[in-house]
Order: structure tokens, then C-alpha cells, then sequence
């Protein structure tokens, strides 16, 4: 099985390319639906980010305001640290058994979509790691553009990540989403012919196929050596 690291930067373009990936027929897990669900009200994620940042972060429902609790974790670097600390447990079981289902389906390549992928050190999970980067001027006027926000908004937003040109050092393949949307598809259909190679035979003995060959093997090296005893 070929697990794909997805990453990149608010506004850089992952979505769209994850989309992409998904449109191709290729599954993705993405973590931002994972983090979702696990803030829903009574799950265990909830409970453990309402006893820290308190009811005030709550709407009329019960449920997060993801909106509020944007606003204080991206000012203030210390309970972003908090939030993520909280929920990095909850994040990587529930990444873990997406890509379990998907294994048990016979998924051979799997697509993981994780912004903090490098900081979550789930970079060490994924072969080979994909970053869709943008040079730091489109990415502050596209965060602007998308969110009506102002400049001081923007790059508070974009500072409280990964740089960029970071992230890009430390990808196997780079997606330059600096330009229009058709050079992006353009770009894509070259990173496709990458991922959907055909898979190692470390890759192949990951997968559901794999497990299944190497039962068969043991089962057929069982009955040869009863026959000759």
C-alpha cells in the first residue's frame, strides 16, 4: 500500500488538489473532517477542549464554535500549541483507522491530507510527501481575496504555520500553485503519473493483496511440507 503525505499552507492550494486526487478516484483521508467530527459535542475531543478554553467557545447547540476558536488559537501561539496538543492523540487514531478502512477495502494508494503533517510528525507514515507551495506574496493575497481579511489578519494567519519554502525542502514531489488554475491541473496530471506507478514490493506487501499473498504462500509452503513428510 502507497500512503501519500498531502501538505502545504493556508491558501496555498492543497484543497483544491486533494480534490483533484479524489476526482481521479484515488481516496483521501483528510484530517480537517477527521478534526471535525472529533469536536463534536460529547466526543471525547470536546470534552477535553471545553475544560480547557471553557464554555465560551460554544454556540447555543452545544456545539464548538470553530470560528471563535480560530480566532484565539491563530493570536495566540501558546493555545494554538494547546489546542494542537490536545488533539494530536484523537487526529492520529482517527487518521489510523480511516486508512485501515481503506486497507480493508484493498485500497493500493491512499492519500493523506494533513496540514501539520511535518509538525504532527506524520511525514514519517507517508512515502513519497507532496507539497502544493506558492511564493509568500500570492499566498497573503489569496488568504485575503478568500477571507475578506486585512493584511495584519492574513499574515498573522500564514506566520503561524510552517514556512512554506520549509515545507517545499522537505517534500519528494512539489506542486508550484503560483499560477492559474489550468497550470495547476496541468501540473497535477505530472504528479499523478508519479503517485499511480506501479507499487514496490515493500508497498505490495503492505497492501490488503499483499497480506492476502504472502497467507496463500504460507498456506500452499505448509501443504508442500506435509506432503513430503
Amino acid at each position: 500500500m502507497r500512503i501519500v503525505g498531502l501538505t502545504g499552507g493556508i491558501a496555498s492550494g492543497k484543497s483544491t488538489v486533494s480534490n483533484l486526487f479524489k476526482a481521479h478516484g484515488i481516496p483521501v483521508v483528510d484530517a480537517d473532517i477527521v478534526a471535525r467530527n472529533l469536536l463534536k459535542k460529547g466526543t471525547g475531543g470536546w470534552k477535553k477542549v471545553v475544560s480547557a478554553f471553557g464554555e465560551d467557545i460554544l454556540l447555543d447547540n452545544g456545539e464548538v464554535d470553530r470560528a471563535k476558536l480560530g480566532q484565539i488559537v491563530f493570536s495566540d501561539p501558546g493555545k494554538r500549541q494547546l489546542l494542537n496538543r490536545l488533539l494530536a492523540p484523537f487526529i492520529s487514531r482517527g487518521i489510523l483507522m480511516e486508512v485501515l478502512k481503506l486497507w480493508m477495502k484493498g485500497c493500493s494508494i491512499i492519500v493523506l491530507d494533513v496540514p501539520l503533517l511535518f509538525e504532527a510528525k506524520m511525514d514519517k507514515w507517508t512515502k513519497p510527501i507532496v507539497v502544493v507551495w506558492v511564493d509568500p506574496e500570492t499566498q497573503l493575497q489569496r488568504l485575503m481575496t478568500r477571507d475578506g481579511s486585512t493584511e495584519e489578519e492574513a499574515k498573522s494567519r500564514i506566520n503561524a504555520q510552517m514556512p512554506l519554502d520549509l515545507k517545499r525542502s522537505k517534500a519528494d514531489i512539489v506542486i508550484d500553485n503560483t499560477g492559474t488554475l489550468a497550470a495547476l491541473h496541468e501540473e497535477f496530471q505530472k504528479v499523478l503519473i508519479q503517485i499511480t506507478k506501479p507499487l514496490t514490493w515493500t508497498e505490495l506487501m503492505l497492501s490488503r493483496k499483499g497480506a492476502f499473498l504472502a497467507l496463500f504462500s504460507i498456506f500452499v509452503g505448509v501443504a508442500i511440507c506435509q506432503k513430503s513428510s
